[in-house]
């Protein structure tokens, strides 16, 4: 009997870690499902990985469009063992205008949640799966520059918590990777920057942790040390980093 590869969906495919992680995941024998709204860069990157892959343009900004459009993929990738959740934006909407911070929570928090759903859907119906979310270290305390975008974060670890304890004792697994700095479009240009991981090793680290099915893993590994010291910090410590930013 021949063995079924793996299938994997990547929502948000197009660039940084979504896109390094489908190529980590199609080096390893993965079939891949590529999501995102650049369908251009969905085709490029279908051409650099080596196992079947399917593309479908979803923008998560959309959910009930984007829902039904993940059910498609599902359906043309042939079933899926794995979803990694990795559609985010930061407007850095250091003015608190309504359209950046609506903008940030529809894709992060609504968009995530959606996706989200269809996955545990799917998953409870075959009584198997892995779902990733990538959150951030950001998820960790509140911004004074940027708060609706670490609120998102802290939304997607603590709704990929609520779906663990949901599944506890079933065959369904779920991960969430809290990324330091990886060098994508998101920080690139900013000053201060250290610890800077490239896309690629932070994938393979991803990777490996999807292997293990850890709960939690922060990405570099080194990045929990900080963030045990983001959250011991007291409020009037940790708020003197804001001070010459607003």
């Amino acid at each position: 009997m021949v063995e079924s590869k793996k299938k994997a969906v990547v929502i948000g495919a197009s660039s940084g870690i979504g896109e390094a992680l489908a190529k980590a995941l199609g080096r390893n024998g993965y079939e891949v499902g590529l999501a995102a709204r650049r369908v251009e860069l969905l085709r490029k990157l279908q051409k650099e990985i080596p196992s079947p892959s399917f593309i479908k343009r979803i923008d998560v900004g959309q959910p009930k469009e984007a829902m039904a459009l993940l059910q498609e993929l599902i359906r043309d990738l042939g079933g899926m063992d794995l979803i990694v959740l990795n559609s985010g934006i930061n407007t850095r909407n250091v003015n608190l205008d309504w359209e950046g911070e609506n903008e940030t929570i529809n894709v992060n928090v609504s968009g995530f949640a959606a996706m989200a759903n269809v996955a545990v859907k799917h998953f409870l119906a075959q009584n198997s799966g892995h779902i990733v979310g990538i959150s951030s270290i950001a998820a960790l305390r509140g911004s004074a520059t940027c708060p609706s975008y670490n609120a998102s974060k802290a939304f997607v670890s603590n709704y990929l918590e609520g779906l663990r304890h949901r599944f506890s004792g079933k065959n369904i697994y779920v991960t969430d990777i809290r990324p330091g700095l990886v060098d994508t479009a998101m920080i690139r240009g900013q000053p201060g920057l250290f610890w800077v991981a490239t896309a690629q090793g932070a994938a393979e680290q991803i990777l490996q942790v999807i292997k293990k099915k850890k709960k939690v893993a922060y990405i570099t590994a080194r990045w929990r040390i900080l963030a045990w010291l983001i959250k011991a910090l007291p409020d009037w410590l940790y708020t003197l980093r804001y001070k010459r930013k607003i």
